[in-house]
């Protein structure tokens, strides 16, 4: 009889982690950046790297550009070269969770944000574009490109 309630408890825990992996992480914005890790941890540039260049996931490249190893890139936004030169961390995780807090008119999608979005594919709703430990990592990797 003990076995099966372990399992259950086993199988509601693993459940449980998941929906909390899911929700958004609380942070703070001051001035014009989120000064803490969103996970209390740096992230990883080479993961933030495969995130930055890969289109199928972070969709960087559709509107940035700045590596010239990269075919197709575009120019709708600033160039990413540059880019830990220009801004801290705090301002580059700030730009990556929700950039329209700093400018409302932006094009660049919060990928931090599920609240107050509208056209959003049925799958998607609720869910950020990108995780905060992939958050932390885009910064991590933005964080090396000084010039």
């Amino acid at each position: 009889m003990r076995r099966p309630a372990l399992i259950i408890c086993v199988a509601l825990s693993a459940l449980l982690s998941v929906a909390a992996a899911d929700e958004l992480r609380p942070f703070t914005v001051v001035g014009d950046a989120i000064p803490a890790s969103l996970t209390g941890e740096k992230g990883d540039p080479e993961r933030g790297r495969t995130i930055v260049l890969n289109r199928n996931v972070g969709l960087c490249l559709l509107c940035h550009s700045g590596f010239p190893e990269v075919r197709f890139q575009s120019n709708l936004a600033p160039s990413l070269q540059g880019a830990g030169s220009r801004w801290s961390e705090g301002q580059l995780r700030l730009r990556i969770v929700d950039a329209s807090r700093l400018n409302p008119e932006t094009i660049m999608p919060p990928y931090y944000r599920v609240d107050g979005l509208t056209r959003v594919a049925p799958n998607f709703r609720g869910k950020p574009i990108l995780t905060a430990e992939q958050i932390e990592d885009v910064v991590a990797f933005l964080m090396t490109l000084k010039q």
